[in-house]
This record gives C-alpha cells, structure tokens and sequence, in this order.
C-alpha cells in the first residue's frame, strides 16, 4: 500500500504552486532575455520584472519603485542591518535594538555587528512572544538608528503589533524594519499605516521558488549600495535579475492573496491545535491562540520527550514536520524563541513544529491527529523523564 505523505513543514519552504512553475517556465523559455539588453526579448524581460514589482508593492501599500529584488530573506536582512548602522556611524547613532525572537539572519548580523562595536538592546518577549513595548519605549535614546522586529515568528507563529512598535519608532524619529517572510499575505501589512520603513519579503513561504526575495525601502531612506557593478535595481544591487524566479514570486503573491486560503488555513490549524491538545496530556500549545496567531502555525512542548524523536516517528509514518526553524535545525541547542518565552531546555528540546498550507486538508490533519497520539505514547514508555508505566 503506498505510504500517504504529510506534508506540514511549509515554515522551512513551500511546494512550488503548479501556476507558478508554469509562468517560471514561460519566462526561461520564451521571455528569456536579459532585462538590461536594449532589444525586443530585453524589453520584454523588463516588463515582466517591472510589473512583477509593482504586483508586490501593492501587496504591502508600497510604491514600485521601493521594491528592490534580492535572493531572499537573508540577504534584505543583512542589508538593511548592515547599511544604516554603518551609514549612522558618523552621526554617533551605534545603538541597534532587536527582539530575542528574531530569525537567525537577524539575530546573528546584530551579533556580528555587536562583535564589530555596536550597541544592541534585545527585547524581552512575554510567555505568547510578544515583545516588551515599554522596554522598547524606555530602551530609545539619541543613539538608536533602527528598531528590527520580526512581524510572524517563525517558530511559535506570533504576529506582533505593528501599528504599536511603529507609532513608537516615528515618534522617536527612529527607523522601523520588520522580517515578514512568513506573515507576508497571511496578515494584513501597510507599510503605510504601519509606519514601517524597511520590510523583509520572500518567495519560497508562499508557494513561489526558493532564491528570491524583496526588500522594502522607504523613499527617501537612503540604504546603501549593496552589490557594485551594471547598477541594476535602481543603482543599489547591481547583477543581472532573475527574470523568471521574479515572475514566480509575483504569480505567487497573487495566488497567496486570496483570502479563502487565509480562513481555509486558520480552520486547519484550530483543527490541528484542539487536536493535539485534546489528545494527548502533557502538552503545551507555544504563542498564542486565535488572530494574534499566523494562520498556518501549530507549535507544542511535549513533556518527557524530545521533539527530534517524535519527528522522527512521524516521518516513518509519511508525516513531516520539524523541530524549529529550519535554518538552526541541525543545531544540538536549543530553540532561542522557545528559550526566550521562558521554557526550560527540556521544554524546547521537547517541541515540534507543525506547519500548514493551503495545499493541505482536513484528511491530512485527521490523519495527524490519529497518527501522533501512540507515537507520544510509545515514547514516554521508553523515557528515562517520564512516569509512564510499560
């Protein structure tokens, strides 16, 4: 009988929508050119490129020309990071602050610039993953020339209040930048409204191709010039432009937008979270329940178990799944998110990431649901930790 195939890791990366390998494959097999060239197959690339911008601009209230085209999510937050604290230095502005919760390609570039004599401030969160607005309030000085939050974490799903840290920042005359690689057409973002000045996006969250990703500039904020050469996206990233990974992006954030995927997911997840927590006892559900949720996220602590373990159960039963963000997945520490909403090292070590998509369904969470009891089950028998009698 052939295995069913459980595919919730759609944190770590998304399959590739059917319509979006289709309108890829137009681009690098007839639109093919190059958008610098001057000549019909180049002018046709550029269109492609130009309205592919403006379809993602208009997803997050931006203007075209604030979008620039990078090769994702790490390479926008190592951007942003990087030029305005350099670019603040000679202005005396060395003060950064961060949450404790943030991607691993935020909180290691505050690392490194804290290696080479920057200040950083990390925020504490409350037990959801929420950050501290009045430490944030009260961490503002002269000094500080960024505030990097991360708007849907990656981990426990917690989609933070922008309008609140926002309002803070442009009250305090200090920039706003937000890593929203997985809340970007899950939740409602207006760069305007939000008072946000840089945004990390990308593709491969939502069902476009890996190796590709955007960044929000506001206008008028003057980053930096990250990659010298043909002076392609507006002089600041020179390279030639990944037609068609842009093109899928685009397609992508057309298909995400509608918004029956959105409550199609939410019903999934709530599905998924009473689930698992109306079946098996010693479980905690990490960051909260309801809109403050991404809608796609499910997070659990096990008691007396280790995640790893349990996923590894549950990929002999055609189930994926992981045990946290899939940049820091091979590491033996644990989670810093789970560590930074107050868990125990056995708590962190004891979670277990499940992430849906609209390719998901209701059999395939029913199927969870059955499947991840007895694994639970079967390992707390054979646990030095646990009180399970065999």
């Amino acid at each position: 009988m052939k295995k069913r195939k459980v595919y919730m890791d759609n944190s770590a990366t998304t399959m590739v929508d059917p319509t979006v390998v289709k309108e890829m494959k137009k681009h690098m097999t007839i639109s093919y050119g190059n958008p610098a060239s001057l000549h019909y197959y180049g002018e046709k690339a550029n269109q492609s490129v130009e309205s592919s911008r403006k379809i993602i601009a208009e997803s997050i209230n931006a203007d075209n020309n604030e979008i620039y085209f990078t090769s994702g999510g790490t390479e926008s937050n190592n951007w942003v990071l990087k030029s305005i604290a350099f670019q603040n230095l000679s202005k005396s502005k060395d003060h950064i602050i961060t949450s404790k919760i943030e991607h691993s390609s935020v909180a290691n570039t505050c690392l490194w610039l804290q290696d080479n004599g920057f200040k950083i401030t990390w925020l504490n969160t409350d037990s959801e993953g929420f950050v501290d607005l009045k430490q944030l309030k009260e961490s503002i000085t002269q000094k500080t020339s960024i505030v990097s939050i991360i708007h849907g974490n990656n981990e426990i799903g917690t989609i933070q209040d922008l309008n609140s840290i926002g309002k803070l920042c442009a009250d305090n005359n200090v920039l706003f930048h937000t890593d929203a690689c997985q809340s970007h057409t899950k939740t409602h973002l207006d760069v305007e409204k939000y008072n946000v000045d840089f945004v990390t996006l990308n593709s491969h969250k939502i069902h476009g191709p890996k190796g590709v990703g955007a960044l929000y500039a506001k206008k008028n904020s003057h980053i930096s010039v990250w990659q010298h050469g043909g002076g392609q996206e507006f002089g600041k990233r020179s390279g030639t432009v990944n037609v068609h990974g842009i093109a899928g992006f685009a397609k992508a954030v057309e298909l995400a937008s509608d918004e029956k995927h959105i409550r199609f997911m939410t019903f999934l997840r709530d599905k998924l979270i009473r689930g698992v927590l109306d079946n098996i006892p010693g479980v905690k559900l990490n960051g909260p329940l309801g809109d403050k949720r991404l809608c796609n996220n499910a997070n659990f602590s096990f008691s007396d178990i280790e995640g790893e373990a349990i996923g590894g159960y549950l990929n002999e039963k055609g189930i994926f799944s992981s045990t946290g963000s899939a940049c820091s997945a091979r590491s033996l520490e644990p989670s810093h998110v789970l560590k930074a909403i107050g868990l125990s090292d056995a708590q962190a070590n004891g979670s277990l990431r499940l992430s849906l998509s609209r390719f998901n369904t209701n059999e395939d969470v029913d199927y969870v649901i059955n499947i991840l009891p007895e694994i639970v089950k079967r390992l707390r028998k054979i646990s030095p930790f646990s009180n399970e009698v065999i």
